[in-house]
């Protein structure tokens, strides 16, 4: 009987061993765990994603809830197709093409001709729009938005790489319609190399085999959205997937005075503000630069609300309305980005030029002044034709009878 007694004892001291180690061993886990934190966060974005989409909650594995983090919800886009001035045209393709098919799927349902695209690409110069082309089309077509990083596509892990680009695509599936949108995707989806590292390589191709392979669903309403400023430097494999492309260029004049009209609307402006005549003076401006432009010429009203303010001479607390003027001093003050690096760059290579000069006349002038002090101590006089400024003897040059 005692020895009964002592072998259930020793069982359940056994068992109780073993669930500590077992809850020990799983804390340790929990806490060497590198997603940690992305996990709470994307459990914390998921409950609120469910919510405002009015979908349950859906089931994700742990590398869904790194990428989670970067879903963006469409209600919480406030960049619509009217807040962009000019791209009239292509503003209605990606309408036609991207938004409609998501809206209503029915209409496109006929057939494979009409399917849902699958790869939609934007490239052109920087700042012509081309980031809110994609966030308009997300809130237009009320997709989940996916805001691809390549920092969260990355790890120390061995073989984890390929699973989060692998959670990048059955995430979409689970909350389509989604946008799966990559900026600068040069830098991603560029041309592979033999001196790339292996786990780059990798990325790309599980990204390609699982955006147009076996497995994929062609009836998801999933797309790839790609911008990017190098065109040149994409992969071919790549470029091949991207069923449209659209080239976003600089605006031209009547495109400038729409997006001047689009910047300026619910701002404090003089009422006659020519924009065509502004639009006509910005020759060669993107978007972005119209709206540095915008950003510079409303300094100056607060500028001067200020001095009035150090003169004692105050007639407003609050600045006076932008007017004309203001946008015409900018532009005869400040130079495009591009055009104050190019000119710094040629300023530079002048510098150098110059210097470099001067220090080849100066060895020149101290090869003749040598070359005369030779021919003096020799009494001989430098030919003036002779290469170099070498002194060269007559006499001995050229022989008579030749």
């Amino acid at each position: 009987m005692a020895r009964k007694t002592s072998f259930v004892q020793e069982l359940i001291l056994y068992a109780i061993s073993a669930a500590v180690s077992y809850l020990v061993f799983a804390a340790g886990l929990k806490h060497l765990d590198p997603n940690k934190e992305a996990t709470k966060k994307a459990a914390e974005r998921k409950k609120e994603i469910a919510k405002r989409l009015g979908r349950p909650l859906i089931q994700t594995d742990t590398y869904e809830d790194v990428i989670a983090c970067d879903v963006v919800n469409p209600n919480d886009i406030d960049v619509t197709f009217d807040s962009i001035g000019g791209l009239e045209n292509i503003k209605q393709e990606l309408y036609e093409m991207v938004v409609l098919p998501l809206l209503r799927p029915n209409l496109f349902a006929q057939g494979k001709l009409l399917g849902p695209q699958k790869g939609v690409l934007l490239y052109g110069p920087p700042g012509t729009g081309k980031t809110l082309l994609a966030k308009a089309l997300a809130r237009e077509s009320g997709a989940v938005f996916i805001n691809i990083r390549i920092a969260n596509l990355m790890s120390k892990w061995f073989g984890d790489a390929q699973k989060l680009v692998n959670a990048v695509f059955t995430l979409a599936n689970k909350v389509q319609p989604a946008i799966i949108f990559i900026d600068e995707a040069d830098s991603f989806l560029g041309q592979r190399r033999s001196t790339e590292q292996e786990a780059i390589v990798q990325m790309k191709t599980e990204f390609m085999a699982l955006w147009d392979g076996f497995t994929t669903d062609q009836s998801a309403r999933v797309m790839v959205l790609a911008a990017t400023n190098r065109l040149e430097e994409l992969d071919e494999a790549i470029l091949r997937r991207f069923s449209r492309k659209f080239e976003v260029g600089l605006p031209n004049r009547s495109e400038r005075a729409k997006i001047l009209k689009v910047i300026l609307k619910d701002e404090n402006v003089e009422d006659n503000v020519n924009y065509d005549h502004i639009a006509r003076l910005c020759e060669g401006y993107s978007g972005s630069d119209l709206m540095e432009l915008c950003k510079q010429a409303a300094y100056y009203p607060v500028r001067e609300l200020l001095e009035q303010e150090k003169s004692g001479q105050i007639t407003s607390e609050t600045p006076r309305p932008l007017k004309q003027s203001d946008l015409e001093k900018v532009l005869s003050v400040t130079k495009l980005s591009k055009d104050a690096a190019a000119d710094y760059g040629m300023r530079r290579q002048t510098n150098v030029l110059s210097n470099s000069g001067a220090s080849s006349d100066q060895a020149d002038i101290n090869l003749t002044d040598l070359a005369r002090l030779f021919a003096m101590m020799g009494h001989v006089q430098p030919t003036p034709s002779a290469p170099e400024n070498i002194p060269v003897n007559k006499s001995s040059s050229i022989p008579e009878n030749s």
